[in-house]
């Protein structure tokens, strides 16, 4: 069978995961809880060999990256199709403000509307077919192979629903934690779930480095 083993990871956390405000291509950096996760993810997967490691060229996304290909003494390669989800005018606010200055955007938003577009942003239906053939593309050149893709929560959220079958309008019931290893397995016929949300790595000094709440991107 011709098939890729994946292992997909969102970046570790940035001061405005904290925040619970919208990052989408805004190029924020890891605070220091998200470098300590990133080093934890790379020491967690250090003895199991990858073939390359790529990793959306978003600040968060590429340093989480960085570390775990210097683990592997490869050299991360970054690709903009592992991009977040651009939500244009709404990047830099936080729930709460778009809840109260956009309600008809935040309605939009929760209620999973695959066709909607921030202005200036991408709708879910964009994403998903970004993201898609970005999979298929990497995926195909390493077949046989073990590959890393390092992104960010709107990007495994549509990994996530291709492996299950799952619509995009569907409830979100997953999590999707910053640097928590999860399993995929890619033929050119399917994409198969394997594993989801392992953050063994991460359960030492739990009081000082919580999860996030899912939502924050």
């Amino acid at each position: 069978m011709q098939a890729t083993r994946l292992i997909v990871v969102r970046h570790g956390e940035t001061s405005w995961n904290q925040d619970t405000r919208i990052q989408g291509h805004t190029n924020i950096d890891l605070n220091d809880t998200g470098r300590w996760q990133a080093s934890r993810l790379a020491a967690a997967l250090a003895d199991e060999p990858l073939n390359a490691v790529y990793a959306s060229d978003l600040s968060r996304a590429f340093d989480t990256g960085h570390a775990l290909a210097q683990a592997q003494g490869l050299a991360v390669q970054p690709h903009t199709g592992l991009r977040e989800r651009c939500f244009g005018v709404l990047e830099g606010k936080t729930w709460l403000e778009i809840e109260t200055q956009h309600p008809q955007e935040a309605t939009l938003w929760r209620t999973r509307v695959p066709e909607w577009v921030p202005a200036g942003g991408e709708s879910l239906v964009d994403l998903q077919a970004r993201v898609l053939a970005t999979l298929n593309d990497l995926a195909r050149r390493h077949v046989g192979e073990h590959i890393a893709l390092v992104a960010h929560g709107g990007v495994l959220d549509v990994l996530y629903r291709a492996a299950t079958g799952l619509a995009l309008q569907a409830p979100r019931s997953w999590l999707l934690k910053n640097a928590a290893i999860n399993r995929l397995l890619w033929t050119p016929e399917s994409l198969t779930l394997v594993g989801w949300g392992d953050v063994t790595h991460l359960e030492n000094d739990l009081e000082t480095h919580a999860p996030l709440d899912e939502k924050t991107t």
